[in-house]
């Protein structure tokens, strides 16, 4: 079962001070008649040492008033006599009757009475303790004679001071339990108010520990406690910002860690495409570089074929290499860029012009509407190798009815260029990745079209780099590119 502070400090408190009563009851039990005696004692020896100047005339008392007195005052029976046992002075006597009287006499007379438990002696007095018979009670008795010869007897009762110890014992056994029950309230009160504080900064430790750094302490007190509860809120504030900025340490350490994976498989992957579209034409040039050298063919027909195989593989081999730097100048931000604003229409014709004789081998139709001209602002050196990748990927891919469509769209603010080819739909699977270097639909990477899998890539690239979009999509019959650039909105009147 879980102790609260209050309770534990509050049965501390009250087992303290229950032990105070009962330490102070004991101790009056078994010391205070001891000390009562004591001091009774010493008011009896200092009574005779006033009667004994008294008689002496060693002090100022003129009479018996203050001796009588002192007498009254610590309940003391004297009674002194002359050597002719003539009672000189007498304090109590009549209380205590004859019996004083007989026992002065005994004490003078018989030899064999008995004195009881000597306290003190000394050359002219005796103190000792006795119990009478006659009376039933214990005595603190003093006998002896003055520097003058008067004898004297002092008698005080033992039982008056059980009496009044008992009395005492009594009334501080309630007293002492009154101011018991009335502590323990009041101390359950006080401990309640001096734990609570301290629960509450249990309470925001625990909610701390468990992560939650919303609880404050509210607390105003001008003590340890209430600095503490402002450290603790400093420390609450201080650790739900170091975990939040540890946090987001870890979240770009991971993105760092997942971007440094990413990129050491583009590295792997890269130098495997590299190294797979360098092989075929490197493997040529070398065969047909060994055919020339071991004159194979001695001929000049065949030492020019052999020849052109190798200017034409070079050629690629070179045209591959200078789209990676174009590609990595793009991605790096290393390449210029030139704004301008020009018609792309005719730009698009003079790409096509280049195609003519690529087109007419492969009996592909162009349908492109150039009548309404089309004015943008963007790099058109840039714009026209995305222009030119797309019309060379779709005549490598055409296929059904081979035609080729290239329609503008302006909205005023932005055209758009699309270039659709007739033939097979790209998987949908596929359609994010073909923007990926070296990436080919083509698993077996056939040289059938020539490609290197770079164009898209820089397509990509290009379009990032000018702040627009491309995109691709299946159509019914084949697939469609787009990219946009910025419009100028302005008409053909207008730029004639």
């Amino acid at each position: 079962m879980k102790k609260h502070l209050s309770t534990r400090l509050a049965v501390i408190l009250c087992g303290m001070t229950a032990s105070v009563v009962l330490l102070s009851w004991l101790f009056n039990t078994v010391f205070l008649e001891k000390y009562y005696k004591n001091e009774k004692s010493d008011a009896m020896i200092f009574t005779y040492n006033m009667i004994n100047d008294y008689f002496t005339k060693k002090s100022d008392i003129t009479d018996y008033k203050e001796i009588i007195s002192e007498c009254e005052t610590e309940s003391i029976s004297v009674l002194v006599i002359n050597s002719s046992l003539q009672i000189v002075l007498s304090s109590g006597y009549s209380v205590e009757g004859d019996n004083l009287l007989q026992r002065l006499k005994d004490l003078i007379f018989n030899d064999e009475i008995e004195f009881g438990k000597i306290i003190k002696n000394s050359e002219d007095y005796s103190l000792y303790q006795i119990y009478d018979d006659i009376s039933d009670r214990e005595y603190l008795e003093i006998f002896g004679t003055t520097e003058d010869g008067y004898i004297l007897v002092m008698r005080s009762s033992v039982e008056g001071i059980k009496n009044s110890i008992n009395i005492y014992n009594r009334f501080f056994i309630y007293v002492g339990i009154s101011l018991l029950l009335l502590c323990v309230f009041v101390i359950f009160f006080i401990a309640r108010n001096v734990a609570k504080p301290i629960k509450n900064l249990a309470d925001i430790s625990q909610r701390m520990s468990n992560m939650d750094f919303t609880a404050r302490y509210e607390g105003n007190e001008n003590d340890e406690i209430g600095s503490l509860g402002k450290s603790m809120n400093i420390m609450s504030e201080r650790l739900e910002k170091t975990i939040s900025e540890l946090k987001n340490a870890n979240i770009r350490l991971k993105i760092d860690l997942d971007e440094k994976m990413k990129i050491d498989e583009m590295r792997k992957d890269f130098i495997s495409n590299v190294s797979h579209e360098l092989k075929t034409p490197i493997a040529l040039i070398s065969g047909y570089a060994e055919g020339l050298k071991e004159c194979v063919n001695e001929d000049a027909e065949s030492k020019n074929f052999y020849c052109e195989v190798i200017e034409d593989e070079s050629a690629k081999m070179n045209k591959m290499v200078m789209k990676l730097l174009t590609l990595n100048q793009l991605e790096f931000g290393g390449m210029e860029i030139d704004m301008e604003r020009f018609n792309i229409i005719e730009l698009i014709e003079q790409i096509l012009a280049n195609f003519k004789v690529m087109l007419d081998e492969k009996g592909i139709k162009i349908v492109f509407d150039t009548s309404k001209p089309y004015y943008v602002w963007t790099d058109e050196f840039q714009i026209s190798e995305v222009i030119t990748n797309y019309i060379s990927n779709a005549i490598n891919h055409i296929g059904g009815e081979k035609n080729i469509f290239i329609t503008l769209e302006d909205n005023s603010e932005k055209v758009t260029v699309y270039v659709r080819n007739t033939g097979k739909n790209i998987p949908e699977s596929e359609l994010d990745n073909i923007w990926v270097k070296f990436y080919k639909v083509d698993k077996a990477r056939t040289r059938e079209y020539g490609g290197s899998g770079i164009g898209l890539s820089i397509v990509k690239a290009i379009s990032n780099a000018l702040k627009q979009e491309c995109g691709v999509r299946n159509t019914e019959d084949g697939v469609e590119f787009f990219f946009t650039v910025d419009s100028t909105t302005l008409s053909c009147e207008a730029t004639q």
